[in-house]
């Protein structure tokens, strides 16, 4: 189970490889499309980090959460699955109504945002590094 959880993760991983791997083509490319295709290949980079770490979030309806399950002692693994239920009422909370309720105070609870920001930099700049762009 925990392969099958992380087949879609590593697929965007694989895409945002192929996709720094593509930046070493650039220079092939006319001078006018070469700017067009550049945009295009970091938009591809870039939005398959985040759903690659996203989708790792260990909340149950995301491929995180399963992994989770399958790393977890039994003892804790027959309860977490339990969250599937509820593990979408959860993430919404955690993405709109914390933000939204502590802007209100004028707090930040945005803690998805950060978690996302560090982890999604960490893994581009170590994409960038393994395609050579670094």
């Amino acid at each position: 189970m925990v392969w099958v959880a992380l087949a879609g993760p590593a697929t965007n991983i694989i895409l945002a490889l192929l996709a720094a791997s593509a930046f070493h083509l650039l220079a092939f490319a006319p001078a006018n499309a070469a700017r067009w295709l550049a945009d295009n290949l970091k938009n591809a980079l870039v939005v398959n980090v985040v759903l690659a770490v996203f989708n790792m979030l260990p909340i149950p309806p995301l491929d995180g959460g399963r992994v989770a399950v399958g790393l977890l002692p039994n003892v804790l693994a027959y309860r977490f699955p339990g969250w599937s239920r509820t593990g979408m009422l959860i993430l919404i909370g955690i993405l709109i109504v914390l933000p939204l309720a502590g802007s209100q105070f004028g707090l930040n609870l945005d803690v998805i945002s950060a978690i996302l920001r560090t982890s999604t930099g960490f893994v581009i700049r170590l994409v960038l590094l393994l395609t050579g762009n670094a």
